[in-house]
């Protein structure tokens, strides 16, 4: 019995219970997982289709006997014929619901070795040996030629070539003097870095399986039993299945072209256990793992003699120009057919194939987990985005259809008071007529009617339920692609960390790699970059909101200008407030670009500054402060229209001044409309402007590469494969960051401030398609191939995105409450009865004798304006706020701490009903980690009692104590050398309780030593 891990409960696992509806082994995903754009779902075989006619208690019974069955005996015929064709593995296979073919998992397989045999550059001179990795340096370039150049390259590449890397070099003629140098990694490195890098590498097929024992009981069972569905459907709910998987056939991705994985159950690569390992295969080790072990290599290799604790890594040798590029290849060319690349060129990145799914397994496969899970979470975005802006949509019709009959509206526009209203700015501004804005307030009612509190709470429950389904989803995708083992602890320390550590003398130990690190001083190196680091950041925010203000005061200045004053068009001249907020959202908008540029350089150096170890914190680091200054420059003028501005302007009379200036005030309908043209403005000009600079600018960087190299009238041809990836652009030190950034700042504006723009979700959503397939093409055609990254998650961006979700509740809050005019609006119904009369109530009447600037050359005759707002008469000029204001301020207020409150309750509720891993998830991973133990351990009892046979020793271990180890120690027994497995049993008899009830006897040696 086990005290530790509950899938180890009991010697023989239960893979049966009373109902087989309860049964672990059988697959019972009922939503599909569109992770290869085929939904995995369990199909039953022949076999299984015959056998289902068998009742629950003879399924139980035939199982049982299978599993307490020899491995030798006579078995089954049936099943027999069933296990030769697809093998014992696939009993651990089925665990993870995905069909099984072996021809199909090949696939991936059959197109590299494809690739390679149909591009010929892609392997040194002998034809076998593969191009792993490219160094390039150019011979016509000042800085390579030195000999300090010479000397740091022969160095590198001998350190190179003493780790055991196979070099090749050459210079093809008419290139203009490039040099490259073709590396190769032979297998005895792969094996070493494999295990140093902790990398999990697919386990032996069943063809290679041992076919007796236990272990092959257990697969039996597992295999067995799957085969029987866990769910009886009726004729109709079969016939509707089979509608909607023909109408989901239409875009799924082309399973013959993309076949669906089989999932295989992995290990942690060691070389003391290479016999569970079927390395023989020629895709053991792929490109992405053979170019990962090969960037390790050359981030750690020193480029001089002893002595300067600097000069190591190929990104130095770069940036001192003594190589010019470093990178992996590309499997092929994007107009020849055989090769991964061309294939997920034509099927995944043409925007022809924007409404299908995308086959994420194999982008996995061929740009790593990092770029594979960002598509992942950008697609599971995209299908997010669909319901939000239907809804969203259908609001706005709604709003469309019945702008005709909103009543406040349509006084406004029936207008016929003798009464102006008072003037918008100091000297120049006449007294005006509130029929001018007619127009606006019927466009102000499309943004601001009673569906916009429904849909803002509808979006406030949206972003929960996306969260939470992302976390389950993303869960699926982490055990699909095998990195539930993953720590993000395991990782090495960065080589700029260690160089600027060099001259620290002080070490310390991790505990968790135990390895000897330089540990950084507080006082003289952490304290003081943590300083600067938030001082410059918080530098640059007050920078961001000074530009807010710039454009304020431009706005203020603008609507006192004369020029509007004296302009043709009616609209400029009645509703300069509608100009003013356009041109100066546009001017917002190139200073946000212009600032962009400024902050990501300075967040980088800053991050530097930091000591961080890992490239992990690295990145969280320099994500929190990135968007903490694009958060301020996006929203800063946004929050400003939606709770500041028209709040604190005074009254005629008694305006608040800013700078000698009056301050701007909101349209007679509020605020609303101004923040929607912000929101429009920004967010649909944002996404327009980065998609040309995302697909201009790798042209661009393309183009001055090759002017840089060969200058400007050659030209550099060549079909060699090393030689058109390095015409390429090398893929960015910032990785996927700025595509991330980009979606965040959109799901800001899809969230933060949806209750002003409810067609924010449909524009996101059309963005998204596009921007999905372009990044696909931007990857495959304009960057070299990057070198594949293992993470767990989208990382900190997770938290971003639930800060997101919280602020919006508060925002869309405040927004309908203070913004817009919803809360007037039914107060005053609630106590009239109707809207009758309702815009007459929201303005005040002021005698023109309280102005302080009149307008010159007026030609009113009247003694009175109306100013929007509630206020009362007292006496000579002074007035007061009135009972009514008092009252929508209650109303107001009241209604932010409903709203909040129903709102978190909803969302509470959301993410208590939506686990973050579902049950049979969590059941399918610990039997599968159940099944790798028993497997390990079985293998590593038989080779050592083969190896104790062969040395004449008959002596039986006692297994039951090592299998009665709790869960930490039998990973030890499991993965540990073999020379561990006496301690260990050791320690299990001095942990069982004695015979002798006076208490156990005392060892004076003391306990034994722990395993290694």
């Amino acid at each position: 019995m086990s005290d530790g891990d509950p899938s180890l409960e009991e010697d023989v696992p239960k893979p049966l219970l009373v109902k087989v509806e309860e049964n672990v082994f059988t697959p019972k995903i009922t939503t599909p997982i569109y992770a290869g754009g085929v939904k995995l779902q369990h199909k039953r075989t022949d076999l299984a289709e015959t056998e289902s006619f068998l009742s629950d208690s003879q399924r139980n019974d035939l199982a049982f006997q299978q599993l307490f069955q020899d491995g030798d005996d006579a078995f089954h015929e049936t099943e027999k014929a069933a296990q030769e064709k697809i093998g014992d593995i696939h009993a651990m296979s089925v665990l993870s619901n995905y069909q099984d073919n072996l021809s199909q998992d090949m696939n991936t397989d059959r197109i590299v070795m494809g690739g390679i045999n149909n591009n010929p550059s892609l392997t040194f001179n002998d034809g076998v040996r593969s191009i792993d990795y490219v160094l390039v340096w150019e011979s016509g370039r000042n800085d390579a030629t030195t000999p300090e150049a010479y000397e740091q390259r022969r160095i590198f590449e001998q350190n190179l070539e003493h780790d055991g890397l196979q070099l090749e070099r050459e210079e093809p003629e008419g290139l203009y003097g490039l040099n490259f140098v073709k590396i190769h990694v032979p297998v005895d490195v792969l094996r070493d870095y494999s295990e140093i890098l902790k990398l999990r590498m697919p386990m032996k097929d069943g063809s290679q399986l041992r076919k007796s024992g236990r272990t092959n009981a257990i697969l039996n069972a597992a295999l067995y039993i799957s085969k029987f569905s866990a769910v009886k459907t009726s004729n109709f709910i079969d016939r509707v299945e089979a509608t909607w998987d023909k109408f989901i056939s239409k875009i799924r991705v082309d399973p013959e072209l993309f076949p669906e994985r089989r999932h295989r159950l992995t290990a942690i690569y060691s070389k003391d256990k290479e016999y569970l390992f079927d390395t023989t295969s020629e895709c053991f080790w792929t490109p992405s793992i053979r170019s990962r072990i090969v960037q390790f290599i050359l981030d750690r290799k020193k480029f001089s003699k002893p002595g300067d604790d600097f000069a190591f890594g190929i990104n130095r040798l770069i940036s001192n120009c003594t190589y010019s590029a470093a990178y992996p290849l590309h499997d092929g060319d994007l107009k020849t057919p055989g090769s991964m690349r061309y294939l997920l060129y034509t099927e995944w990145a043409a925007v022809s194939k924007c409404l299908k799914y995308q086959p994420l397994d194999y982008v996995k496969d061929y740009f790593g987990v990092k770029i594979g899970l960002y598509f992942a979470w950008l697609g599971f975005y995209t299908h997010m985005l669909i319901p939000a802006s239907l809804v969203g949509l259908i609001c706005f019709i709604y709003s469309a259809a019945t702008v005709y009959s909103n009543k406040p509206s349509e006084d406004i526009c029936n207008y016929n008071s003798t009464i102006k209203m008072c003037p918008q700015c100091d000297y120049f501004c006449e007294f005006w007529d509130l029929k001018a804005t007619c127009l606006q307030s019927r466009i102000t009612y499309l943004f601001d009617n009673s569906t916009t509190v429904f849909f803002a709470i509808f979006m406030s429950f949206w972003a929960a339920c996306f969260l939470e389904l992302w976390k389950r989803y993303s869960a699926e995708m982490t055990h699909r692609w095998d990195l539930t083992g993953f720590d993000v602890y395991e990782e090495h320390p960065r080589p700029q960390y260690l160089a600027r550590l060099a001259h620290v003398k002080r070490r310390q130990l991790n505990v968790v790699t135990g390895e000897n690190e330089p540990m950084v001083p507080f006082w003289r190196m952490r304290l003081p970059a943590t300083l600067m680091s938030f001082s410059v950041v918080a530098l640059l925010v007050l920078l961001a909101l000074a530009t807010v203000l710039g454009v304020v005061l431009y706005r203020m200045s603008l609507l006192g200008a004369a020029v509007l004053r004296h302009n043709d068009n009616v609209l400029i001249t009645y509703s300069p407030i509608m100009f003013t907020t356009a041109t100066a959202a546009c001017i917002n908008l190139c200073f946000i670009f212009l600032f962009n540029y400024i902050y990501q350089y300075l967040a980088e150096w800053l991050t530097e500054k930091e000591l961080l170890r890992t490239q992990t914190e690295f990145d969280d680091s320099l994500t929190l402060k990135i968007y903490l200054l694009q958060f301020v420059n996006y929203y800063a003028s946004i929050f400003y229209i939606a709770f500041f501005k028209g709040k604190i302007i005074g009254r005629p009379g008694e305006y608040i001044r800013f700078f000698g200036h009056r301050q701007e005030e909101c349209a007679p309908g509020g605020c609303l409309l101004e923040l929607s043209i912000q929101l429009a403005i920004i967010m649909v000009g944002k996404q327009f402007i980065n998609t040309i600079v995302e697909m201009m600018m790798p042209y661009l960087l393309s183009w001055w590469n090759i002017i840089r190299t060969i200058g400007r009238k050659r030209q550099l041809k060549s079909p060699l494969q090393w030689v058109k990836d390095f015409k390429l652009v090398d893929f960015p030190n910032m990785g996927l960051f700025p595509e991330y950034l980009e979606m965040i700042l959109q799901y800001g504006f899809v969230t933060i401030f949806v209750a002003a723009f409810p067609l924010a979700p449909l524009f996101a959503l059309i963005n998204n398609v596009l921007e999905m397939r372009l990044d696909a093409r931007k990857f495959l055609t304009c960057f070299r191939r990057p070198v594949p990254q293992r993470v767990t998650d989208i990382g900190v961006w997770y938290r971003i995105l639930d800060s997101i979700g919280k602020l919006s509740v508060i925002t869309n809050g405040f927004i309908i409450a203070f913004t817009s005019e919803f809360i007037p609006r039914l107060v005053y119904a609630f106590t009239h009865g109707s809207l009758e009369q309702y815009v007459n109530n929201t303005l005040a009447d002021f005698n023109i004798t309280v102005l302080e600037h009149p307008p010159l050359n007026s030609t009113y005759g009247g003694t009175m304006c109306s100013f929007p707002g509630y206020w009362d008469y007292k006496n000579g000029k002074d007035y007061a706020h009135s009972t009514w204001y008092w009252h929508i301020i209650g109303a107001r207020l009241a209604f932010v701490v409903v709203f909040e409150n129903v709102v978190a309750l909803g969302t509470i509720i959301v993410k208590w009903a939506i686990p973050d891993m579902s049950g049979e998830l969590r059941d399918r991973i610990r039997r599968e980690a159940y099944v790798i133990n028993s497997y390990i351990l079985e293998e590593t009892r038989a080779r050592s009692q083969a190896g104790r046979d062969s040395q004449g020793d008959t002596t039986e271990p006692n297994w039951n104590h090592i299998a009665s180890l709790s869960g930490s120690d039998f990973d030890l027994a499991a993965h540990g050398d073999q020379e561990d497995l006496a301690e260990l049993r050791e320690r299990a008899a001095a942990a069982r309780p004695p015979p002798d009830p006076a208490g156990p006897p005392v060892d004076p040696a003391g306990p034994p030593p722990a395993p290694v």
